[in-house]
């Protein structure tokens, strides 16, 4: 079997992989969705949903830092990788353990295309397709729910000591967008820009991301009481996971 990755590198395969290490939190949780879940050997840290799946797989690290020795343990016939995600470095290690397959997602048009793919590497296309087909639907649906929203300029950020930012070119970006929300810092350089409170001054309100950095009510009372306008915690989990998590972020994203 040949196939490719969402980075167009061909990997080739003489059966189905039936041992696989997954370095990335949101599409841990696509292949437990798609059925997958024997088939998980090694996770990382923060591979939270379902919750009790790290009771049952062998940890292997972080997303930025990983444990090699404990990857080679497993006897991987795939490691799941992601270009945002994980760095250059940990590809690179892991390729001389195992084949690596990388995604690089911007847009539900790309997410959807990883469920696709992975469903045909580890023979689930028919719960791949269904999962599309249900996302796309939910898609549709939102984008009736909300028709008619009044557009809102908004800051999203990720981090604190220093303020980070969601800039132009994330998928985070994009759902923003699919909301009817425009991005304020659009003009700053980089992807996460390091922003300054005066930066925000023009954004109707402002979202404060529940991952990376854990932003609290504290947060947005700071924030709040230099600009006088609205301040909202949001579910991180919602605006930056992609695979199976976007057909329940559209239910999430109404109630905003």
């Amino acid at each position: 079997m040949i196939v490719k990755d969402q980075l167009n590198r061909t990997l080739t395969f003489s059966e189905t992989p039936k041992r696989v290490i997954s370095l990335v939190p949101s599409q841990t949780e696509l292949l437990v969705d798609l059925g997958l879940i024997d088939s998980l050997v090694g996770v990382t840290k923060f591979c939270v949903h379902p919750s009790n799946l790290r009771e049952s797989k062998v940890i292997v690290g972080g997303t930025k830092t990983v444990h090699l020795d404990k990857i080679a343990s497993l006897h991987p016939d795939l490691i799941i990788c992601n270009k945002e995600e994980n760095t250059k470095e940990i590809v690179a290690a892991c390729e001389k353990i195992a084949p690596v397959w990388i995604s690089d997602i911007k847009d539900i048009a790309g997410n959807n295309e990883m469920i696709l793919l992975l469903g045909d590497i580890f023979d689930a296309k028919v719960n791949a397709k269904n999962l599309v087909s249900q996302i796309d639907k939910a898609q549709i649906q939102f984008n009736i729910d909300i028709a008619g929203r009044p557009a809102k300029r908004v800051a999203y950020l990720i981090w604190k000591n220093p303020y980070m930012a969601v800039g132009k070119n994330t998928f985070i970006d994009y759902l923003l967008g699919v909301n009817g929300f425009k991005n304020i810092l659009h003009f700053k350089e980089g992807r996460y820009p390091i922003v300054e409170l005066t930066d925000l001054e023009t954004a109707d309100v402002v979202l404060l991301s529940s991952e990376p950095y854990p932003f609290k009510d504290k947060d947005a009372l700071e924030i709040k009481n230099a600009f006088g306008k609205p301040v909202h915690l949001v579910d991180g989990e919602y605006f930056s996971w992609y695979g199976s998590r976007l057909l329940k972020a559209f239910s999430y994203f109404k109630s905003l």
